[in-house]
């Protein structure tokens, strides 16, 4: 077992290494040029449309827009955005934080040009809802089949690693060691309750994460404020740490630049899942007119998840100091930090933060694996034993170490993206096309409403 960890780790390393970053990245850039910098023009178009509860009842899809949002948001929002966060500070200085910004500023425009596909190509299934995503979009408008395929293959068995193994394992440890409630406790419950979710299928899942989502970003964004307003004096000094440490390497682990830039990029992604392909199977099940609206409000995401949240994490650990103590590691670090501020309310404030990021995670990753299994295997009645098998994995993440199935979601990912990235590339073409849709469309109702 040892043996093969070691193999794997190799495979991932190779896979998440500079090359990847590069075209992650890279595509990036690209789509932002040819969608004309959307992503600072249309923030606040997009904002309104996200917050905003009104929708075309009348237009097709299975959740409201703002479910669509929430449902990514819940599958995006987890792990990363405390633990992850902490490992790039640890291991490429404080200068990782700027670096997730900036792979996260072109992550926009990757999350809606991703967005705008999964609309555009989705299909409706034999039970009448919707499917879309990458399998789809790289099947019928790319027209690789063979890539598509290799996309579901992997978005399928990356779901019960990175999207539910992993995650109810940081649930059920940080209730351990916070509230010493045992893991196969929590095991049960977290059980249970993710069964009742998710056996509901897309519906359920969004009217859940419609409610779950706001209330967890809500709460530790609040205790992020709490901290930075009561010891204000000492955010612009984070962040004047921050930038250098961006471009000089000062207090990364071996003191690179690289190391900032290596670690910030990779672990913004794996917080915001630009580029991935994950999110947009959510955002093809929502009520929309046009692709280019619901791409608007899943650009959203990315702001949301990365200069909101991972900020005020990354902020906070710099503002502490505590990243300096090499006895401290990954989300200990994070609890360490709002520990110093915060006393005691700190580690809690963590695990009530890593239940409700871990948790959600899960259940937005059940859309997505089950929408990949489902493409893979068209016969619906399959899917209860991908639902079921899907629950057992939450239990069993509970109650076991997961280092195999860490690594093993590393490499799915990665090898999710891949096919991903060139489905981007090649329809960049119709992304630019519908771009133009959606601003002559929101020019039009703007015209309208004065008149």
């Amino acid at each position: 077992m040892d043996k093969l960890l070691e193999i794997l780790k190799s495979v991932s390393d190779v896979l998440w290494g500079i090359p990847l970053l590069i075209l992650i990245v890279g595509t990036g850039i690209f789509l932002t040029i040819r969608v004309g910098f959307l992503q600072i023009r249309m923030l606040p178009v997009a904002l309104r449309l996200t917050f905003s509860r009104k929708h075309d009842k009348t237009a097709e899809g299975d959740i409201s827009q703002f479910q669509a949002l929430t449902t990514a948001l819940a599958a995006t929002v987890g792990t990363g955005n405390i633990v992850g966060v902490a490992t790039a500070v640890l291991l490429g200085g404080p200068g990782a934080v700027f670096w997730m910004w900036f792979s996260a500023f072109f992550g926009m425009a990757t999350k809606y040009s991703e967005a705008i596909l999964a609309v555009k190509y989705r299909v409706k299934d034999a039970k009448g809802q919707m499917a879309g995503g990458p399998m789809y979009y790289i099947e019928h408008g790319l027209k690789q089949k063979w890539l598509a395929v290799l996309f579901a293959i992997f978005g399928a068995l990356a779901a019960f690693g990175i999207g539910n193994g992993t995650q109810a394992n940081s649930v059920s440890s940080a209730v351990e060691s916070t509230f010493g409630i045992e893991t196969w406790v929590t095991g049960i419950i977290l059980t249970i309750f993710t069964a009742l979710v998710i056996l509901g299928g897309i519906k359920s899942i969004g009217n859940v994460t419609a409610v779950f989502v706001p209330v967890m970003a809500l709460f530790y964004i609040l205790a992020g404020l709490v901290i930075m307003v009561t010891n204000i004096t000492a955010v612009p000094e984070a962040f004047a740490i921050i930038f250098k440490s961006a471009f000089t390497g000062e207090a990364a682990v071996g003191g690179a630049v690289g190391a900032a830039i290596r670690y910030g990029i990779a672990r913004g992604v794996f917080s915001n899942e630009a580029g991935l392909g994950s999110a947009p199977i959510a955002a093809a099940a929502a009520k929309t007119d046009l692709p280019g609206r619901q791409a608007l409000v899943s650009m959203t995401q990315v702001f949301l998840d990365t200069f909101i949240i991972c900020s005020i994490t990354g902020v906070t650990i710099v503002m502490s100091g505590m990243y300096k103590d090499p006895n401290i590691t990954g989300g200990d670090l994070t609890s360490a930090a709002f520990g110093h501020f915060l006393g005691d309310w700190g580690p809690i404030v963590i695990a009530v933060g890593l239940i409700f990021f871990a948790s959600s995670t899960i259940f937005g990753w059940a859309y997505y694996g089950e929408k990949c299994f489902q493409y893979l295997f068209k016969n619906p009645s399959l899917l209860i034993i991908y639902r079921i098998a899907f629950v057992a994995m939450v239990f069993i993440g509970s109650v076991v170490s997961l280092d195999l199935i860490w690594t093993f979601s590393d490499i799915t990912n990665a090898l999710m993206a891949i096919p991903n990235l060139i489905g981007l590339l090649g329809l960049s073409g119709v992304i630019v096309y519908e771009t133009k849709r959606i601003k002559n469309k929101l020019k039009e109702e703007k015209l309208a409403s004065k008149s």
